[in-house]
């Protein structure tokens, strides 16, 4: 494995076949698998996307192979959460090389971005919407290109055939599925853009405007047409030709608050190979992305501190391990508003931050009796006063963004959170696709109490990240699992869940991802409602605890490598479903 900065563990030399095992549909219903070699799976947030991912693994397309499929059909059927109009974060693990890799393809900022770039005339911060719906919020996309590279690395098949199964599916229409139709009521936006109210919705006798219905056929000619372009030509058709100077043009042309995304910008853009980020768990290694993303650190930062805690011997969602875990996130999350941005403009301390020694220390700030309400920034050794604390703009939960989880019938394997940031990201439309709106993932303000901040807006920067895109490999350094969630700041607290639920409590797949979440990130503790866990809120609340009961809508789609074979999850508070096979 190619190590990091944070002092990580080597992973050995083993290879392990895939012999009789166990898989998991979105039901949770148990399937076996027969014995043999080059057993495949794919777990992603739409069952389209599925298929596309299953149809190009029994190719014998490889893990990346299908993430690109996958990638290409969920911009299509879930256009509220990810797409090449937008970034992502990618863990590849190769298993022959033994080597794990971290892409990043996190949106930039356009060179004519300022600090002041959320702020109102007055110098105050925008209202989150008022800053979203904007040519302003666009970041240059990120996915394609990262895609690409990731494709010329580890690709078997022709770039153009992955592109085929969402051609065919925008040209001959999918059906809207209850999930698209709840979002597309839900924006209060779409229905008064000229673009989104034709593609989405009918009228009324009235004229007024209403969401397509479920189960109605939507094609999407100019979808298809894009498509097409990037299968034949490349990347330098979106970053350099016409796909490139409808996106500047679409952000230019803005209603709202018109960008200054250039053809420039595009052309400039680069996807960037990181030393992905590992702390030893148990007797596990647990790896994640590096900043840009905060989420990677953030979620081994929180493990790092249950270290000191036998969660093992614990229940899983008793009041002990909800207490435990929210005063670890607390801490965590403390560190990452304070510490973490884009590597490439500020300084994260990524080692000390992961430091044994450091978080043990954090861990004896946590009492068993009562809760240490808002916690504070530590302060690891040799940080220096690197940043300033403040309240992030991630306050609201982000019913948008995906991930996927894939095992090729080589070993391989794809770990990949997916955004486009909020609900059809910027809501602006360019060859039949969104484009994100993930500059509002920097601060607002630039600098507090005289101190700048590590995520301010900069030209050329990634906006900080929550995308936790994680694997497990077990101590004689094999692949164990690849878990991951879309949730906006809420995706560190529900990955680091799950791998609580996997490592410690040892529960399949499925169950993991289906237990009740809940959530702190250093604010009021969030438990999703109508669950057991709810039951918990006065004992909670006697802990010190500031309890929200509310509904969670997490996304989690995991795979792991048991004795028997490949086991997989998908979330079911969304639609999507696992599917596998062998070559």
């Amino acid at each position: 494995m190619k190590l990091s900065r944070a002092l990580l563990v080597l992973i050995g030399i083993a290879i392990v076949s895939a012999p009789l095992g166990i898989w998991w549909s979105h039901s949770g219903a148990p399937h076996t698998r027969s014995k043999g070699t080059g057993e495949y799976m794919v777990s992603s947030a739409h069952p389209e996307a599925s298929k596309a991912g299953q149809k190009i693994l029994a190719a014998g397309g490889s893990a990346v192979d299908a993430a690109i499929a996958v990638q290409l059909v969920l911009t299509l059927v879930e256009p509220q959460s990810s797409g090449i109009g937008g970034g992502a974060y990618m863990l590849h693990w190769d298993e022959r090389a033994r080597l794990l890799e971290a892409y990043d393809g996190r949106e930039t900022a356009p060179a004519g971005a300022t600090p002041q770039l959320f702020l109102d005339e007055a110098g105050q911060p925008l209202s989150f919407f008022d800053a979203v719906v904007t040519g302003q919020s666009n970041g240059v996309p990120g996915a394609i290109a990262m895609l690409h590279l990731a494709h010329q690395e580890h690709g078997r098949l022709p770039w153009a055939d992955l592109f085929q199964p969402a051609i065919r599916l925008a040209e001959e229409g999918f059906l809207v599925t209850p999930r698209l139709n709840k979002m597309i009521a839900w924006s209060p936006a779409l229905p008064h853009l000229p673009w989104s109210r034709a593609y989405f919705f009918t009228e009324d006798e009235s004229g007024n405007a209403v969401p397509l219905a479920v189960g109605t056929r939507l094609k999407n000619p100019a979808y298809a047409k894009s498509l097409r372009l990037i299968a034949e030509r490349g990347p330098d058709v979106f970053y350099k030709g016409e796909i490139a100077e409808a996106i500047v043009a679409a952000s230019q042309n803005a209603p709202t608050r018109p960008g200054t995304l250039s053809m420039a910008d595009m052309a400039a853009y680069e996807p960037v190979k990181r030393d992905p980020i590992c702390l030893t768990y148990r007797m596990y290694n647990v790896c994640g992305m590096p900043p840009s993303t905060s989420g990677g650190l953030t979620s081994l930062q929180t493990l790092g501190i249950l270290e000191s805690f036998d969660m093992g011997a614990l229940r899983p969602g008793s009041l002990e391990v909800v207490h435990l875990v929210t005063e670890a996130s607390r801490l965590a999350y403390a560190d990452r508003d304070f510490y973490i941005g884009d590597t490439d403009f500020v300084d994260v301390p990524v080692a000390a931050m992961l430091d044994e020694n450091y978080l043990a220390s954090r861990a004896r700030l946590i009492d068993l009796s009562s809760s240490i309400g808002k916690a504070e920034a530590g302060v690891p050794e040799a940080a220096g006063d690197l940043g300033s604390r403040y309240t992030p703009n991630e306050s609201r939960s982000r019913p948008s963004t995906s991930h996927l989880s894939i095992v090729d019938g080589q070993g391989n394997v794809v770990s990949m959170t997916t955004s486009i940031e909020a609900p059809f990201g910027s809501h602006l439309m360019a060859g039949g696709f969104f484009i994100n709106n993930q500059l509002t993932d920097f601060s607002f303000r630039p600098v507090i109490d005289g101190k700048p901040v590590a995520n301010a807006v900069a030209p050329g920067k990634r906006p900080r990240s929550s995308m936790t895109p994680s694997m497990v490999f077990d101590a004689k350094g094999d692949f164990h699992l690849a878990i991951g969630s879309p949730g906006g700041s809420r995706i560190i607290a529900y990955v680091t869940q799950t791998l609580v639920a996997l490592l410690d409590h040892h529960l399949p797949m499925q169950e993991a991802i289906n237990q009740p979440r809940h959530v702190n990130r250093n604010g009021p503790l969030e438990i999703e409602e109508g669950t057991l866990i709810a039951d918990l809120k006065a004992e909670l609340e006697q802990l010190g605890h500031e309890v929200v009961v509310k509904e969670i809508t997490s996304g989690l789609h995991g795979v792991r490598r048991l004795e028997g074979g490949l086991e997989g999850g998908a979330d079911p508070r969304r639609e999507g479903v696992v599917l596998s096979g062998r070559l």
